[in-house]
């Protein structure tokens, strides 16, 4: 009788994003190690910052995206809440990769607390750690 051994999943790559209505933070990780690097914050609107995104994504080839979605301190969804959902929605149309959200109150603090330069990159990178950690 032959054992065939189960072999661990193939890590993921992620491209996580943290929305704003002028400037969306970008950063990379991977379910493997479980943590997120900062990579650059798209300063541009409309088709540009797609032209942007997609150049990251052909760079880093990532298997899935994360968006941040903004709430108010209770919970409750305000403005950006359904831009930066519309805007995950826009890219998973768009790059055919599954999408998902994180509520990401309080990233932009943390992250200045960690002393990252870039603020957006920074609480991207934070909303990235989060989604890892909640992964089975």
């Amino acid at each position: 009788m032959t054992r065939v051994l189960a072999t661990p999943a193939q890590p993921l790559s992620y491209l996580a994003f943290d929305f704003g209505v002028r400037r969306v933070g970008v950063a990379t990780g991977n379910s493997l190690t479980r943590t997120a690097t900062p990579l650059t914050t798209v300063a541009a609107e409309g088709e540009s910052r797609l032209v942007a995104i997609a150049a990251l994504i052909d760079e880093w080839r990532p298997a899935a995206l994360v968006v941040g979605v903004p709430r108010h301190p209770d919970g409750a969804a305000h403005a950006n809440t359904e831009r930066a959902r519309r805007f995950g929605r826009q890219l998973a149309v768009r790059f055919g990769l599954p999408v998902h959200e994180v509520d990401e109150r309080y990233t932009t603090i943390d992250a200045k607390r960690a002393g990252n330069a870039d603020l957006d990159a920074g609480a991207a990178a934070i909303i990235l750690e989060q989604h890892l950690a909640g992964l089975a």
